[in-house]
């Protein structure tokens, strides 16, 4: 046996698969041709039984709705499609046929010739028609769990046993051929080579299951340590039965060199060791595979630890994209989007999967896609980065975006573009603010400046005019142009006080007071005059309020200022609603002030505390009412909110006589009824009056 391992292994094949084929070939032609008939039967069961299975769900509507020219047209369908079907006809519950493909009349004989048994889905039947066997096929028709009738389908077995024939006469005859010319040639090497073929085979395959720990070549009978009664155990070779030590790196053998693997295998061939326990060419093929195996092994379980750690970096990493509120895509060197976070994909109001492999042209706007592939481009052949802030419109809303692109590098190769974009629609917003503000502080800067220089001259002329009133006869001319005079002066004088009252903040005086007295006083001041223009005020104020801390007269100017603003959208024949309450929830009072009158524009709602906006025509105010009064309200730690058109809710309270006859307007303020501080704190710690956010209509 030694012997015969020392042989090449070309030897060994050239002797031995001579006694292979003469062994087996005759055994081999028998099986495959017993295989090969035993498939080609079940392949004809398998296609008549999934003909059935298609045409059975098929004709379930077609029975329903009674189509007999549909189910015709099916079973036409079926027979037509290979010339071993013999027939194909369709039954209902009770058995009578349906459609069949018969054209000299259908045969009774085969209507009961194939029942399928009670519990069964199915069954296959060989008949025997006219000296011709066929496969009869019977499956179900249902409609849910309730059977509607049956299709049958025939295909006959002698078509396709021919076939069957001539493919086990074609491997008889190449068998028997190559049986004959090897009969007498591989008798007496065929088991040892076929036994150690099929250890590298069943090797091979318990590798491919992941069988990596493969003992495979002989164990030997004397080690190298052994032979050379070695004690070096820091030898990698040492105590290692299952590698041969020529073919492991750094062993401590004089004779091994250190090099590559080709000049150790030619050092170690001259070696005692090798000569001793070297087989033949499948011995050191099973050494080579076990060699392999146990390699393969380590290596595995290497890029196992790898790639556990790379699942959970990518993990990571797909956490902080999709927790991300930053809009980020890569996108590859043909611009193709690669990779694109949740944040992304809906801005862009696509799904994230429908969005890789796509361009910008599908996801943006034509212009907008244009820019970005110029860009993106110009980012591909410079290598260079942008970033810039971008304007968008998203659902009709302008948006502001600051977006950053830069080169994704393989080595020294661009293979795409990482694109990160944050919204900053609220920063720029909040800067937009910041600019009104300085603009309206140094505003009521100069506004107070101009308005004390221009008040003196104005009290001069409006003095003056008085005097000279007091001195002309009425009927005269010239005292109805110094009516004029006073009156324009009068005019001045308000317009230089409103602007007196927004540049300068007056020192406010806390104390404890009735809300609904301030009011009254207010509404006792106007009534008389309101009357006058058809104006009725109509109060609806709470009893038992409580008390509230602040100023009185600053107060009392809010009222006068929204009363006099309901008159003015009014104009004449109108009602103004004013009315208290306590909100136990959150512990704060409210006013309401709601008027009839023209309302207010949905583009001008949120302008309408800005100093300096009016709607009213050129010598009818100065726009600052309302903003004095945003100023006091916030002083008092409170809000105000305008709302038009005036729900409906506001004017149960009126007499029918007096329904609205336009969109109204309605006030809201809310005022705290006690603090954690005290006032003079809160007034210390406001912001001056009428200087309220550009975009908003409540504090």
């Amino acid at each position: 046996m030694q012997l015969f391992n020392k042989l090449s292994f070309r030897t060994k094949i050239n002797l031995g698969i001579v006694a292979v084929i003469l062994v087996f070939g005759v055994l081999l032609a028998f099986l495959v041709s017993r295989v090969a008939a035993t498939a080609m039967s079940g392949e004809i069961k398998k296609r008549g039984m999934s003909l059935a299975q298609s045409l059975a769900p098929r004709a379930t509507n077609s029975i329903l709705a009674l189509d007999f020219l549909r189910l015709k047209n099916m079973v036409d369908e079926v027979v037509a499609s290979s010339d071993d079907i013999v027939y194909t006809f369709i039954q209902d519950i009770r058995g009578q046929v349906l459609s069949h493909n018969f054209k000299s009349g259908f045969p009774t004989m085969l209507k009961d010739a194939n029942q399928i048994p009670p519990g069964a889905s199915s069954h296959i039947q060989l008949l025997n028609a006219e000296n011709e066997l066929i496969y009869d096929f019977a499956l179900p028709v249902m409609a849910g769990e309730n059977r509607l009738g049956t299709v049958r389908v025939g295909l006959s077995r002698a078509k396709a046993e021919a076939a069957v024939h001539r493919l086990l006469l074609t491997i008889f005859a190449v068998s028997a051929g190559v049986a004959l010319v090897a009969v007498g040639l591989g008798t007496l090497f065929a088991s040892t080579v076929t036994r150690r073929l099929n250890v590298l085979r069943q090797s091979a395959e318990e590798m491919i299951k992941g069988n990596l720990a493969l003992h495979i070549s002989p164990r030997l009978e004397r080690n190298c340590w052994e032979i050379r009664d070695c004690h070096k155990e820091e030898c990698p070779a040492y105590g290692d039965t299952r590698r041969r030590c020529w073919n492991l790196p750094g062993v401590l053998c004089p004779e091994c060199r250190d090099g590559s693997y080709e000049e150790k295998q030619a050092a170690c061939r001259e070696c005692l060791i090798y000569q001793l326990n070297a087989g033949d060419e499948i011995q050191s093929l099973a050494e080579s595979f076990e060699v392999m195996a146990m390699t393969l092994d380590g290596h595995i379980q290497e890029l196992e630890e790898a790639e556990k750690s790379l699942t959970r970096q990518q993990q990571l990493l797909k956490t902080i994209l999709d927790v991300n509120p930053d809009l980020v895509s890569l996108q590859d060197e043909n611009l193709v989007y690669q990779a694109v976070n949740p944040a992304f994909a809906q801005f862009c109001g696509w799904p994230e999967n429908e969005i890789l492999g796509r361009t910008c042209a599908p996801l943006f706007p034509s212009e907008q896609a244009a820019a970005h592939q110029a860009e993106n481009m110009q980012i591909l052949q410079t290598g260079g980065h942008k970033s810039r802030e971008v304007p968008v419109d998203k659902d009709g809303e302008k948006r502001w975006l600051h977006m950053v692109k830069v080169p994704v590098y393989d080595g020294d190769r661009i293979t795409g573009i990482l694109m990160a974009a944050r919204d900053i629609t609220e920063i720029k917003q909040y800067q937009e603010q910041l600019i009104q503000s300085l603009k309206m502080e140094q505003l009521g800067r100069l506004s107070g400046g101009v308005a004390h220089e221009i008040n003196t001259p104005l009290c001069v002329i409006l003095g003056y005019a008085q005097m000279l009133l007091e001195d002309i006869p009425q009927d005269t001319e010239s005292y109805e142009f110094l009516q004029i005079i006073e009156k324009q002066a009068q005019i001045c004088r308000r317009i230089v006080s409103d602007l007196l009252s927004f540049s300068r903040h007056i020192e406010s005086r806390p104390e404890e007071m009735d809300l609904n007295g301030s009011i009254n006083e207010v509404l006792d001041l106007v009534r008389h005059s309101f009357k006058q223009d058809w104006i009725d005020i109509v109060p609806s104020l709470a009893p038992d309020l409580p008390a509230i801390i602040g100023d009185k007269e600053k107060l009392k100017q809010v009222w006068l200022n929204l009363l006099t603003n309901a008159v003015d959208s009014i104009g004449q024949d109108g009602t103004i609603w004013v009315g208290t309450r306590l909100d136990p929830q959150t512990n704060r009072v409210q006013v309401t002030v709601a008027d009839n009158g023209s309302g207010i524009a949905p583009e001008n709602l949120k302008k309408i505390f800005d100093p300096f906006f009016t709607t009213k025509a050129p010598g009818g105010g100065t726009g600052l009412g309302l903003s004095v009064s945003f100023g006091i309200i916030h002083d008092h730690q409170g809000t105000i909110t305008a709302l038009s058109p005036a729900p409906g809710e506001f004017w149960e309270n009126f007499d029918p006589a007096k329904a609205p006859v336009g969109p109204g307007t309605v006030f809201i303020l809310e005022l705290p009824v006690s603090r954690e501080k005290s006032l003079e704190e809160t007034f210390t710690e406001a912001a001056p009056a009428g200087l309220p956010a550009a975009d908003q209509n409540a504090v």
